[in-house]
């Protein structure tokens, strides 16, 4: 039996060249971070991860070192203290996860029930554009075979939003399933702006069923569990949220309240593999979609497919794509082949060992730095 020898912590960021003016930010990206964990045993494996910065994890790897690195339950047990005491942990499970499937010589998505290696993806756009460019970032979702695509509200008015929804509708038809995320649920930093009431997101949410919009996301805040539930029954739209949701006991009672159709939690900041493989299966046994959020880089959405794909699946799964400020290339910097969806949108899992995925050494030499910041 091997043992866990060493943890390595790496912080990277890519310039980027046109900036990236993501929607939920008012402050474009100037650069790209990543965060790298490697977890190496004695035998000479080593599983990568990625997602938070990890700052003060340094403080806590002495639980790790020494033990079996088989012992995935245990070692998420000892995460989901140290995220009580510190930040979110969870890349370090991902690694852990990825170390694991190359000892056994397996895939994480078999490793996690094996149900499926290929899952279908849609488009998430990040980028505030106008009406005539939205309605192009449709049509070429179209062209790239994409079944669905999600808009980001947030625009200086609501009026602005509902007219690109409408805009991409009629040009597009029932081509494409749309998805509108409201941005609700959490803030940046510097936004003390409240977030919407029950009433409002009513109105909203009135208008997106009109245009046959597939799922509403984070309408409300993510601790409204009262406001979400009674959304859901004045409304005959998908709810869907829980992407920065943190603890399983939060999800037992979203799950509980009935406040989501569409459950988004995210491997790499939530609960990590080890906990959202048994969510998956409980939100599809109350008949509910398990989709997670994936807007990171390729180590986060390669994570998201294993865990998605071997458990529950999915109609279709977040896939960060709004050329030219967000590309493949761009978000996928720190691997050695970016991960891309065929041309009916689907992405097939290949049976490599953990997350069958492979860094680039000379990129990550090159956008080493200490801190992992988006300028």
């Amino acid at each position: 039996m091997s043992t866990i020898s060493r943890v390595e912590i790496t912080h990277h960021q890519l310039p980027l060249d046109p900036v990236f003016p993501a929607s939920w930010d008012t402050q474009p990206r100037t650069k790209f971070p990543a965060t790298i964990v490697r977890v190496f045993d004695d035998e000479g494996n080593c599983g990568i991860g990625s997602g938070d910065a990890m700052y003060g994890f340094d403080d806590y790897q002495r639980y790790f070192i020494g033990q079996d690195p088989l012992d995935l339950d245990r070692h998420a047990a000892v995460l989901s203290n140290v995220e009580f005491h510190a930040g979110r942990p969870w890349p370090m499970d991902v690694a852990m996860w990825d170390l694991a499937g190359k000892i056994r010589d397996e895939p994480i998505w078999k490793m996690v029930g094996g149900t499926s290696n290929r899952i279908r993806a849609y488009a998430s756009s990040g980028v505030h554009r106008s009406v005539p460019e939205m309605v192009q970032v449709a049509r070429q979702a179209i062209a790239l075979g994409f079944p669905a695509l999600k808009v980001r509200f947030g625009r200086p008015s609501l009026d602005e939003d509902l007219a690109v929804i409408s805009a991409v509708r009629d040009a597009v038809g029932e081509q494409l399933e749309l998805m509108v995320d409201c941005n609700q649920g959490w803030r940046m930093a510097w936004d003390t702006q409240r977030p919407w009431d029950v009433d409002h997101a009513t109105v909203v949410a009135q208008r997106l069923e009109a245009e046959s919009v597939f799922w509403m996301e984070e309408p409300l805040h993510r601790g409204d569990y009262d406001g979400m539930s009674e959304l859901r029954e004045r409304v005959n739209i998908r709810i869907a949220g829980g992407e920065l949701t943190r603890e399983s006991y939060e999800f037992r009672e979203l799950l509980t309240r009935g406040c989501f159709d569409v459950f988004q939690p995210d491997c790499v900041c939530s609960m990590g593999i080890s906990g959202l493989r048994h969510l998956a299966y409980e939100v599809h046994e109350q008949g509910k979609i398990f989709t997670p959020h994936t807007w990171g880089n390729g180590i986060g959405v390669m994570a998201n497919l294993h865990l998605t794909a071997g458990t529950v699946g999915a109609p279709f799964i977040e896939f960060p794509f709004d050329p030219p400020e967000w590309t493949t290339a761009r978000r996928d910097f720190i691997l050695s082949e970016t991960i891309e969806a065929d041309g009916d949108g689907w992405i097939t899992l290949s049976d490599r060992p953990g997350l069958g995925i492979e860094l680039d050494e000379d990129v990550l030499a090159r956008t080493r730095t200490g801190q992992a910041t988006f300028a």
